[in-house]
């Protein structure tokens, strides 16, 4: 992104403000890799999979499938995920506040998977 000062600092920015979530660290990462390999950046995947396992154990593996799923219905349904949808994962404990904090980390790690890509990265 250094050929786009706007764009890196729109980037650091909004990774900030998504790594201060009252998401926990975990569902961050998950959150992050879930586009990272959606998109198909593979410089992300390893970047953030080393930060994942940084992290230590998972303390609820079924908690972080459900912020997985309920990623990709996010962007599958470009948003509007069902009322089953959030239901679901509401069930895992998270909150109306996390489903839009994943709406964050989506569109932020979009601008990154999508900007290596553009750059061959």
């Amino acid at each position: 992104m250094k050929d786009s000062p706007h764009t890196l600092d729109g980037f650091l920015k909004l990774a900030e403000i998504f790594e201060s979530t009252t998401l926990d660290a975990h569902s961050r990462e998950t959150v992050v890799l879930t586009v990272a390999a959606r998109n198909q950046c593979h410089l992300c995947v390893a970047m953030h999979e080393a930060k994942f396992a940084a992290l230590g154990p998972v303390p609820d593996p079924e908690r972080l499938a459900a912020v997985k799923e309920f990623t990709l219905q996010v962007l599958a349904a470009t948003g509007a995920v069902s009322d089953a949808e959030l239901e679901a994962f509401f069930a895992h404990g998270y909150t109306r506040q996390n489903a839009l904090e994943v709406v964050l980390g989506i569109g932020a790690y979009t601008v990154s998977t999508f900007a290596n890509r553009l750059n061959r990265c």
